[in-house]
């Protein structure tokens, strides 16, 4: 016989409740019937007996419950047992009950205790029993009672750092906190206006882990979660690293079979869109690293972007003619824009997502007609491709924050500055010119307020320009294998990541 308790689950643990109160009250006035003595030893897996819990008809059926609460158990007996002792009849005038049958302990549950005490003029010996069984302990081979919902709530294990091999401590689990916590570096600025941006001059540590060229690295622009540094590399892996006091790898995202070639953060800073040469494009849950959309562009993808003012809508660029509009919601192709070039660079979308600039390879041999072009987002019209007419390619492009003008980087070794109004004219008086390119995907970025353009060099140094006068203020010796992207801090002031073609990130301040 079987001395275990089987619980089953429940989605209202109330109208348990409710049941064991109606039947401990019967109980307690003597209108307890069969059929429910009959269900409720069903419930405890004992074959039920019509005289089980009234063998002295002297002794009240609450005396009997006090007592066996006050053990800890119910005093029941199986059928067997009862006809050895008693006999046929039921009868047994030469012996006590409690004498001769054996008692078969069972666990009094917190279900039954709480029901127990909420029923009027409860005996005061009777309350205190309840109360001393609350800490009762568990016997063994008998597992402790779970509620569902505290069964089923997810939990991520973490790694300590303090415990040989990263390993939590005991084992323990609770859920990932990569964005519920406040770098205590960022806190500082948050309550105060962001100033003129600054130059970064010494390196404030190195990160270390991507077993592949870094084609870029991003910093979380939700401002108290911009200590979080995004990074995406050829080894098929993205990682969420906080790079503001530990620089430890806060996660590792293996959701790609290919090299992951863009990454940025949505706008809410919980999740992270992806584009990979496995022709997948996945939106992915940052605490969870969960794949909430997983898209099949059917060709390589090079570049990735958001649309600036509906999130649930990007961008796709590669290795094909066409340009793909997704629908995160619907997951199908809202639009597709076509021009008759190899393969897509870079996206821009402009100031309200009405326009945006697509850079190709293409360069044709009298004039670079294809190599930018502006597109109508609605009706997917081509505005112009009579932008840039000098025979470089363009590897990406960058959209100041402030003013309507946008720059590219270009394979001439300089980056030149266009108008965000039709028609597009490039400004020739403004060329950024002292790094190299040299067929690299080399980025450039803004700083928050705009004064600042930061470009990576072939060479792996970081150059930062005055974007007004198109000088050079500072050359920082970054890397020895060539740098492809800077990316400049939105709160921390004079502080920026960079990333080399051997895997390396840097943070200076």
């Amino acid at each position: 016989m079987s001395s275990l308790v089987a619980y089953e689950d429940s989605d209202s643990e109330e109208d348990d409740h409710d049941q064991t109160v109606e039947e401990i009250s019967a109980l307690r006035t003597g209108s307890f019937q069969h059929n429910k003595d009959v269900k409720m030893c069903n419930s405890l897996e004992i074959t039920p007996c019509p005289h089980i819990f009234t063998p002295d008809p002297d002794r009240s059926v609450l005396e009997y419950h006090e007592n066996a609460l006050e053990r800890g158990s119910f005093s029941l007996h199986p059928r067997q047992s009862w006809d050895r002792e008693y006999g046929s009849d039921g009868t047994a005038p030469e012996k006590h009950f409690r004498d001769t049958v054996a008692p078969l302990s069972l666990p009094v549950t917190p279900k039954i205790i709480s029901a127990m005490q909420t029923l009027p003029n409860m005996p005061q010996s009777f309350s205190d029993g309840l109360n001393s069984k609350r800490h009762h302990t568990v016997q063994p081979g008998v597992r402790p009672y779970i509620p569902k919902r505290q069964r089923l709530a997810p939990s991520v294990e973490i790694t300590d750092p303090k415990h040989p091999g990263g390993q939590a401590s005991g084992n323990q689990t609770r859920e990932s906190q990569i964005l519920s916590e406040v770098s205590a570096r960022v806190k500082p600025y948050l309550a105060h206006k962001a100033g003129a941006a600054g130059i970064p001059r010494r390196l404030l540590m190195s990160l270390g882990g991507h077993q592949g060229p870094v084609n870029t690295v991003q910093w979380c622009p939700v401002p108290h979660l911009s200590h979080l540094l995004l990074s995406a590399s050829m080894d098929k892996t993205f990682k969420v690293w906080d790079g503001a006091e530990s620089g430890q790898c806060l996660r590792v995202y293996t959701c790609h079979s290919g090299a992951v070639r863009d990454a940025c953060w949505t706008p809410c800073g919980r999740r992270l869109l992806t584009g990979s040469f496995d022709n997948k494009a996945l939106i992915t849950d940052v605490e969870t690293g969960q794949q909430v959309v997983k898209l099949d562009n059917q060709f390589k993808v090079m570049c990735a972007v958001l649309h600036p003012s509906n999130p649930e809508v990007f961008l796709c660029g590669g290795y094909s003619s066409m340009v793909k509009a997704w629908d995160s919601r619907s997951c199908k192709v809202e639009k597709v824009y076509k021009a008759g070039i190899q393969q897509t660079l870079d996206i821009l979308f402009l100031r309200g997502g009405v326009d945006f600039i697509t850079s190709s390879d293409c360069v044709s041999r009298d004039s670079a007609d294809r190599t930018l072009i502006a597109w109508d987002y609605e009706t997917t019209a081509k505005l112009s491709n009579q932008i840039y007419q000098e025979r470089f390619t363009c590897p990406s492009l960058a959209l100041h924050p402030l003013e309507e003008s946008f720059v590219a980087q270009t394979n001439g070794d300089y980056m030149a500055a266009f108008s965000c109004q039709q028609p597009f004219r490039m400004n020739k008086r403004r060329r950024y010119e002292g790094h190299k390119v040299e067929g690299y995907a080399v980025q450039c970025e803004f700083s928050l307020d705009g004064s600042i353009l930061a470009s990576g060099s072939s060479t792996g140094s970081a150059h930062f320009y005055d974007y007004h006068n198109a000088r050079m203020l500072h050359t920082l010796r970054a890397h020895s294998q060539p740098c492809l992207c800077v990316s400049q801090h939105p709160v921390l002031p004079a502080t920026a990541a960079t990333c080399d073609w051997a895997g390396e990130i840097k943070v200076w301040q």
